[in-house]
């Protein structure tokens, strides 16, 4: 019998590449897409997957950095605090906070196995397994106790849950009264008029939704995405498009340091290369990049999902 735990052949990798990548029906579900992904990141220190913030960032890993941080500044972790980070990863924001915002623990949760045990290895190597708790486990179900967590953080991942109001319900579930839940999320840009325009809205969303598996139901704009937060129970809900620091300034760096693609495998980075011909306006029309950030309340109301009825019981 084939070893199933050897690594794939050059060529079907290869073949699974040029499935994903041009066959708008690859039947790859979101582990499937990461692990094909694998450690072949564009940046240069660590193993970011995502696209960065660029407003102060000269570099790649600069700018995925500064993303990391800006999440979970806005998310006010700090020294005593219990995070929970869904989607990690490879860790890279992990082991930044770890080292730069000081929580008292890091609880991750990931579907791919394959990053799990990567993610875990780089933990072990720096000798923070007391600090950083690495799970395989889902956002949407999530094995931890009700009221456990300070924050909850998704970077650049919960337009992949299925769906992302059951993460909503799951993370409320987990923060403590008074915890912060905040997202890093790529979700539609609002319909522009004319038929040009919203052509290229269409198409612009439906490649990244296609490949990289997001779920019909995740794709709304920024006023559901406020509406479903507070339906949800979450209140102080700021949702901001951060997409002019993002895709714009992320293409420019790639087209000018093509040298920078090197790590991927060729036929993704050939296929990165004609992307970077095109005009980053239509190619990101229909794409926005929101900074959100929620409260659960300090004192539950009564209709509030979670709440704790008060009323004595009967004598």
């Amino acid at each position: 019998m084939p070893d199933q735990t050897a690594p794939p052949s050059p060529l079907r990798t290869s073949l699974r590449y040029l499935n994903w990548l041009y066959n708008p029906y690859h039947g790859l579900d979101t582990a499937a897409v990461y692990d094909l992904l694998s450690t072949g990141a564009a940046t240069e220190r660590g193993l970011y997957l995502n696209l960065g913030y660029w407003q102060q960032a000269d570099t790649l890993d600069d700018a995925s950095d500064a993303l990391a941080m800006l999440v979970g500044e806005t998310a006010r972790i700090g020294p005593g605090d219990t995070v929970l980070d869904v989607g990690f990863g490879f860790a890279d924001q992990d082991l930044l906070w770890a080292h730069c915002l000081q929580p008292a623990r890091i609880i991750g949760l990931n579907i791919t196995d394959s990053q799990v045990r990567v993610a875990r290895h780089r933990v072990a190597e720096q000798g923070l397994q007391e600090q950083i708790d690495l799970r395989l486990g889902s956002a949407t179900d999530m094995p931890l106790e009700s009221a456990s967590v300070d924050a909850v953080l998704a970077l650049e991942c919960a337009f992949h849950f299925h769906t992302r109001e059951r993460f909503f319900r799951e993370a409320w579930r987990v923060l403590r009264p008074g915890g912060r839940l905040v997202t890093a999320d790529i979700i539609p840009m609002p319909g522009q008029r004319g038929f040009k325009a919203r052509l290229q809205q269409r198409l612009s969303w439906g490649q990244v939704a296609g490949k990289f598996v997001i779920p019909t139901e995740n794709a709304y704009t920024r006023p559901t995405y406020h509406a479903k937060l507070a339906v949800t129970g979450f209140e102080q809900i700021r949702i901001a498009s951060i997409r002019d620091q993002v895709y714009g300034p992320l293409h420019q760096y790639l087209a000018r340091h093509p040298q920078a693609l090197r790590r991927l495998h060729p036929i993704a980075r050939q296929h990165a290369r004609l992307a970077l011909r095109l005009d980053p306006a239509v190619l990101y029309r229909g794409l926005d990049y929101v900074l959100a950030s929620a409260m659960k309340p300090q004192q539950l109301r009564p209709q509030q999902p979670g709440a704790v009825n008060r009323m004595p019981p009967p004598a």
